[in-house]
């Protein structure tokens, strides 16, 4: 059995946010939420890790992160880029925007060869989610069989404007479909997403993906298999904003019957930096868990 590997998204552009957010300090020993994220990872089992990078971050990337990485996994840089596009596509003109996360995971062919989870750099997603997700990939069985680690609508909202997340439907304990939803705003307990110009109200209960999934190399073969007819819708649509999403990916090959998602719920409360206004909200409850003993002030020094 090879040994799972942890890739992780960190070449998004953060442009709600305002900054490269997945460097952002978050606590007062300098630490981002992809620190917590590492930290939690190594102690769930994970012994090697793939960062998903833009070249411009780089440096930073390397000296903010990847250093301390590097001494406790086994590290692989990966770099999304616009321009790496299957034979006769090009990059339209005015195009700024990264292809999204369907993109983004397709750059690790060549590099990840072994059962994988993927997550967002600028997520914080709970111990028990990578604990989870491990024991999964550590087990034998089937290539075909993924897994989606999924939580409930309420615990994954912001107070400070929309969100996007994949809105699920499962039984008996598997994925029936996901639904990519662009803009997702809190209501009180519950939410409401646009769609059309209409407001459609959605219960808080319902369980949504926050793109950490478990994986098998097949994965990586469905997603270059799938890329040029995308490319050929976005070309015309959506050119210079239109994204692969990995979820839609996923449901894909759900409806054709040759994959399998086991969902495994998470009880844990998402904290992210869609906007800069979430900063305080992260500090606040990164602080409590330190306080309750759950984090170390230091984490990977």
């Amino acid at each position: 059995m090879r040994e799972p590997v942890l890739v992780i998204m960190a070449a998004g552009m953060g442009s709600r946010f305002g900054g490269p957010k997945q460097i952002k300090a978050v606590d007062d020993m300098g630490h981002a939420i992809i620190d917590y994220s590492l930290y939690d990872a190594k102690r769930a089992g994970f012994k090697k890790v793939a960062f998903i990078i833009k070249r411009e971050l780089e440096e930073d990337f390397k000296l903010r992160v990847g250093k301390r990485a590097e001494a406790h996994f086994d590290v692989e840089y990966v770099y999304q880029e616009l321009d790496r596009l299957p034979e006769g596509f090009s990059v339209p003109e005015g195009r700024v925007k990264p292809w999204g996360t369907g993109h983004a995971v397709l750059c690790c062919e060549g590099q990840v060869d072994a059962p994988f989870a993927v997550i967002n750099a600028d997520d914080f997603y709970g111990p028990g989610a990578y604990s989870a997700i491990y024991d999964f990939l550590s087990a034998e069985r089937p290539e075909s069989e993924y897994a989606m680690v999924g939580y409930r609508l309420r615990n994954t909202v912001t107070d400070n404007g929309y969100v996007a997340r994949g809105i699920c439907e499962s039984e008996n304990g598997y994925l029936c479909s996901i639904t990519e939803r662009t803009h997702i705003e809190k209501d009180g307990d519950d939410a409401v997403y646009v769609e059309d110009g209409k407001r459609c109200p959605v219960s808080g209960d319902t369980l949504v993906s926050m793109n950490f999934w478990g994986f098998s190399p097949m994965m990586l073969r469905e997603l270059r298999k799938r890329f040029p007819a995308f490319l050929e819708k976005a070309m015309v649509e959506n050119p210079l904003k239109g994204e692969y999403f990995l979820p839609a990916v996923a449901d894909a090959q759900l409806k054709e019957g040759i994959a399998t998602v086991r969902t495994l719920p998470c009880s844990e409360t998402w904290y992210g930096m869609t906007y800069l206004s979430d900063l305080d909200c992260v500090k606040s409850a990164l602080s409590d868990m330190r306080s309750r003993g759950i984090y170390p002030d230091r984490l990977l020094d």
